[in-house]
């Protein structure tokens, strides 16, 4: 846990998955981690997975595609946050592929999702993608597995 609050993680070039039920407060500690990235003078970008399939749509069709790909590539840290709410499939397992190839080994990815890292090859369609993209991100990864009850259930909204 030290390695990840100092970043030691970033510099090692390590990849961080959090996993564990809605509401445990994975999206907070990737974005905290992502943060005391940023304060550590590092470069931090965050993407939701289903937003950014969508932004590499638009950029393959306005010509932006390789710059959104570089400026993917060089972040210190990339926080890939909801991995497997929807399968990966056609052009989008391969844009993933191709941001996380070229931050295999260089870079540290984090990644956050809802399913256990045993059920993520079968949210790529394509077998061979999704071996190639779990060899990437798990072979060097953290694991983090989160517990408990959500934490969107122990506040109640105020009565008025």
């Amino acid at each position: 846990m030290q390695d990840l609050i100092s970043c030691r993680f970033v510099s090692a070039r390590h990849n961080v998955i959090i996993t564990g039920a809605t509401g445990l407060g994975k999206t907070w500690l990737a974005c905290a981690l992502g943060e005391k990235a940023c304060r550590e003078g590092l470069v931090a970008h965050y993407a939701r997975i289903p937003r950014l399939i969508n932004e590499l749509s638009i950029a393959r069709a306005d010509g932006s595609y390789l710059r959104l790909l570089g400026k993917l590539a060089k972040a210190d840290l990339l926080v890939l946050d909801d991995w497997g709410l929807s399968p990966l499939e056609g052009q989008a397992q391969h844009d993933l592929l191709e941001i996380v190839d070229d931050r295999a080994g260089i870079r540290s990815t984090l990644v956050t999702s809802q399913l256990p890292v045993s059920k993520w090859h079968d949210m790529v369609a394509d077998p061979s993608v999704a071996d190639a993209l779990l060899d990437r991100l798990v072979g060097t990864a953290v694991q983090i597995h989160l517990k408990g009850e959500s934490m969107r259930k122990k506040d109640p909204p105020p009565k008025e």
